[in-house]
């Protein structure tokens, strides 16, 4: 079952539930996937790899602007920000702990023979290509600096 069908499928028990916080956003990741569909050159496919990576932009999107609303004193905004990220989330692959990320980093700087700040870019783009949808570029970044520094 592909993510679109699983989303469809969750978005009936909601509703038989009554869960509004969990339709809400439910609703919201089918209009965003209902719109990658069709977009032009999409041919009416959403492969999960790409759904993925919506799921990521909008979880991101939540937490952005429920912080936005803890910055200006809108808690109770914040926490229904929050727990669509929550149902979001549900989705998403396990996110890698900075040992996992590190391992991993290591291994890769072990394969192509990285030898410093020059080699960056090259283990950047395998590592993000291996972690997608599992780790933060920002901390893979990281990482890859302070191992090839």
């Amino acid at each position: 079952m592909t993510l679109f069908d699983q989303i469809s499928e969750d978005i009936k028990s909601a509703m038989k539930a009554r869960d509004k916080v969990a339709l809400e956003a439910l609703r919201n990741i089918k209009k965003v996937f209902l719109e990658a569909k069709t977009a032009p050159g999409s041919n009416d496919t959403l492969e999960d790899a790409d759904a993925l990576k919506i799921l990521q932009k909008l979880a991101k999107q939540g937490k952005e602007s429920a912080q936005t609303f803890i910055d200006n004193n809108r808690q109770e905004l914040a926490d229904e920000e929050l727990a669509q990220v929550a149902v979001i989330e549900r989705y998403l692959p396990k996110a890698l702990s900075s040992e996992e990320i590190e391992n991993t980093v290591k291994s890769i700087i072990a394969e192509t023979g990285a030898q410093g700040m020059k080699d960056m870019g090259r283990v950047m783009g395998l590592a993000s290509k291996q972690m997608a949808g599992r780790a933060d570029g920002r901390a893979i970044s990281e990482i890859v600096k302070r191992l090839l520094s």
